[in-house]
């Protein structure tokens, strides 16, 4: 039986993404781990029901990853996201043809986070 997945991002600066994942997405910090001080952050963040890795470390993951998170309410979250000021992002919703409403936003590390919510028929 397969259970819940927890993608694992590459990160390479620290404060840029605690800005992105915490400040600007609304996530919160599980844990942090380093090997020693001075070692690279693996970092565990959630936000509601939404669990995700970043690691600094060499090889724990390719940057200009992709993935599409399930959110209940699109429109909601593209508000309120809209609603921050993050210069780097202005995401806007989008119908898409396999009845989906979509935003996408990137990283300061080339990964892309798509929010998705299906569409009622």
């Amino acid at each position: 039986m397969l259970h819940r997945t927890t993608p694992l991002l590459r990160s390479f600066n620290e404060a840029q993404a605690r800005a992105f994942y915490l400040d600007y997405l609304g996530f919160r910090v599980l844990f942090e781990h380093r090997f020693h001080e001075g070692a690279p952050l693996y970092m565990g963040i959630v936000r509601d029901q939404c669990e995700l890795h970043l690691s600094e470390h060499h090889g724990d993951a390719c940057p200009g990853s992709s993935m599409r998170i399930a959110v209940s309410d699109v429109d909601a979250l593209c508000a309120e996201l809209r609603a921050k000021p993050y210069a780097h992002a202005r995401p806007e919703v989008q119908e898409m043809p396999w009845g989906t409403r979509d935003f996408t936003v990137t990283d300061p590390f080339g990964n892309r986070l798509t929010f998705t919510t299906a569409v009622s028929t």
